[in-house]
């Protein structure tokens, strides 16, 4: 594995000596401005300003005597050879970067960014408990934590990694499960069960107020619950439609509909009393949160800590070493 990762990092030098020993931030800021499609955001990420990194750029294709960035008012998008020279960087970033990790020195691999795309429910549950722990254990590791719940291609948005329900990580990545299966529940407030009874079947949430869900990719969400014959899913009643758990259950105490949520989501609130499974006999069993990542990239230490942290806190068993590749799920 060290000889090919030798062999791909001369390739890799090669390459930027013929560019005339670019500044290796230069082609950093490069790779940044590409997947933000903007010198704004990319300036924010790096902490520069946005002349700075026009700087930068102008630096890089000046030395490759060409155009790599088209650039209007409003967008900034790659040439042909933008997107192969940025395509050489990147496997020549992971080549580095994994070379170092092979360096038995003290503090070695304690460094750089870890950047993960979280979907809302996935952040509130798994991420906030975990970060005093890594920020302890990785002081200095950047981590930037994006949420957001539409569906997202990680590697080409220039993510290390993210989270979704096993059942939706794409197939040619790597998916290690973070939590146990997770139970669905219809919940209500002690108000509406009190004006509008509770349903004693999946049935008869027709004669209810639901609150609607919409998905990620903005399709409405049809409820799922356990029957006889395995589990099945309906469309609901319900005037409201919302894209945010926190809204949903806020609603839900508010007594203005019945929310269909994660029981785990919504432990304190049971607990207290501020809401009741109204269907507990029909609760469906979802798939357990996974982390994913590419196999065809460096994967930094400090995910494997995340990933192991996030496990303890679910009474899941850590992982002595991150699978690399082999697709399947990992449990």
């Amino acid at each position: 594995m060290l000889k090919d990762a030798c062999y791909s990092l001369n390739q890799l030098m090669v390459f930027i000596m013929k560019m005339e020993r670019v500044d290796f931030a230069d082609l950093q800021a490069f790779l940044v401005v590409l997947r933000c499609r903007s010198f704004k955001l990319a300036a924010i990420e790096l902490g520069l300003s946005s002349s700075a990194i026009s700087h930068a750029i102008r630096r890089v294709e000046t030395r490759l005597d060409a155009r790599l960035l088209n650039r209007t008012s409003r967008s900034v998008s790659p040439t042909a050879l933008g997107l192969e020279v940025a395509e050489k960087l990147s496997e020549g970033f992971d080549v580095i970067s994994s070379a170092l990790d092979t360096v038995n020195a003290p503090g070695r691999s304690r460094f750089g960014v870890l950047r993960l795309n979280v979907f809302a429910d996935a952040a509130a549950q798994l991420i906030v408990p975990a970060l005093k722990a890594f920020a302890e254990q990785w002081p200095d590791v950047r981590l930037t934590v994006v949420v957001e719940d539409r569906p997202v291609d990680i590697t080409s948005e220039g993510f290390d990694a993210g989270m979704r329900y096993g059942h939706l990580v794409p197939e040619d990545m790597v998916a290690v499960a973070l939590t146990d299966t997770q139970r669905w529940i219809v919940v209500g407030s002690p108000e509406y069960v009190k004006r509008h009874g509770v349903p004693t079947t999946p049935a008869e949430l027709s004669e209810h107020n639901c609150l609607q869900l919409l998905l990620g990719n903005n399709a409405s969400f049809r409820w799922e619950f356990d029957g006889a014959d395995g589990v099945y899913s309906m469309s609901v009643p319900g005037a409201i439609t919302l894209k945010d758990t926190s809204t949903t259950i806020a609603a839900a105490i508010d007594g203005i509909g019945l929310a269909y949520v994660l029981e785990s989501r919504v432990d304190a609130e049971l607990a207290s009393g501020s809401l009741i499974n109204v269907l507990p006999s029909h609760a469906c069993q979802g798939e357990p949160f996974h982390m994913y990542y590419s196999s065809r990239r460096y994967v930094h230490p400090a995910l494997r800590e995340l990933i192991n942290i996030i496990r303890r806190n679910n009474g899941l068993q850590t992982l002595p070493d991150l699978p690399d590749k082999d697709p399947a799920k990992e449990s």
